[in-house]
């Protein structure tokens, strides 16, 4: 899932603006902390690219705290390690939003003390009292996005709108068409298409859709979460399926190259950042929330790589570019129409026997 691989990438230079330019220091967690290890280390546990050597340094010359960083490409790795582990010694974990449910379920996230935080409050309303985290009792929203489409419009005459053009446009597009190598959101997408919910429990409607899916596999180029980027670039790609976050970061390279998010609704998806259970340094992990929920912070992270951030207060020092950007920040209107993916539980099953089936052979 390329789109939670981005955040922290190019940080070195950003670190050192951060701490030059907004005149704020983190504080001593080595004056309060209270707990054995507090004192000396910080782990992460977090997705790959989501760390920069220089933020770390940066952290730790300000609090005496060493961080270390495991990093992780799936969120079903992240949640099988600790559930081996039993929760290891990690101070923080960033688990996307419907993991958030599964983890509460298991008992492997510690609940947010809300007066530790500084800066909760600045989120706007949508991420104070997310339904797969109600009032953020587990977890700080850090990032948020939409699935969508990102096109060539010098080559497609039409632009697309909603899902429904990759059927009629299939011969156009034949061969140069990728969709995400991703069971809920391919098949979710053409729920949404159908006119059902995107985490439909019915296996009725999951077959309807793998029909749909079927009819346009043989056009298809790839399902591919990747390698549609410099396919794209090159122009071999007419259409991909993508996340917002990494249509940014490449119709700010490509001007030709456009972002929709279809308009009769796709996925909105959120990162977190949590501490779990067995937390080796809580003092450190809230510090770390804290320097995330700085608007200085937030906003300089979304202007310069790409990520629509919750904070609302770091949406208001973005230039207006960047907020009137629809790829960043898509109209109400569509958000509304949008879901966030979520736990089916044990019909997850039906979900992957259908995706099995189609992209065998």
């Amino acid at each position: 899932m390329i789109r939670r691989r981005e955040l922290l990438t190019g940080l070195a230079a950003l670190s050192g603006l951060i701490t030059a330019s907004c005149g704020w220091r983190l504080g001593n967690v080595r004056a309060t902390s209270q707990e054995a290890g507090a004192l000396d280390e910080l782990h992460l546990y977090t997705w790959t690219q989501y760390t920069d050597n220089q933020l770390l340094k940066t952290f730790s010359a300000q609090t005496g705290i060493k961080v270390l960083a495991d990093v992780y490409d799936a969120n079903e790795v992240m949640l099988a390690k600790l559930q081996a582990s039993g929760g290891g010694t990690y101070s923080l974990i960033y688990p996307s939003d419907y993991v958030v449910q599964k983890m509460v379920d298991k008992g492997l996230l510690k609940q947010i003390e809300p007066k530790r935080l500084m800066g909760l409050d600045n989120l706007f309303a949508r991420f104070q009292n997310p339904e797969y985290d109600q009032n953020n009792t587990y977890s700080v929203p850090m990032s948020w996005g939409t699935t969508g489409f990102i096109y060539n419009s010098e080559k497609l005459e039409t632009a697309p709108e909603d899902w429904d053009y990759l059927w009629q446009n299939q011969q156009k597009l034949s061969k140069r068409i990728t969709l995400l190598n991703d069971a809920r959101e391919v098949i979710g997408g053409v729920l949404k298409m159908l006119g059902y919910s995107y985490n439909s429990k019915n296996e009725k409607h999951i077959e309807e859709a793998y029909e749909k899916l079927q009819i346009l596999k043989p056009d298809l180029a790839a399902f591919s979460t990747d390698a549609w980027r410099n396919q794209i670039m090159s122009g071999d790609l007419l259409l991909a399926m993508c996340y917002s976050s990494d249509a940014f970061q490449i119709t700010r390279e490509n001007p030709k190259l456009k972002y929709i998010t279809p308009k009769s609704g796709s996925s909105l998806w959120t990162d977190t950042i949590a501490i779990p259970t067995t937390t080796s340094n809580i003092d450190g992990a809230y510090e770390w929330i804290n320097f995330m929920l700085k608007p200085e912070v937030a906003a300089r992270m979304s202007q310069r790589l790409g990520v629509a951030t919750p904070n609302r207060a770091g949406f208001e020092l973005l230039p207006e570019k960047i907020q009137n950007n629809p790829t960043l920040f898509p109209p109400e209107e569509v958000l509304e129409k949008c879901e966030r993916l979520s736990p089916v539980g044990e019909f997850e099953e039906v979900y992957q026997r259908y995706w099995t089936k189609l992209t065998s052979g």
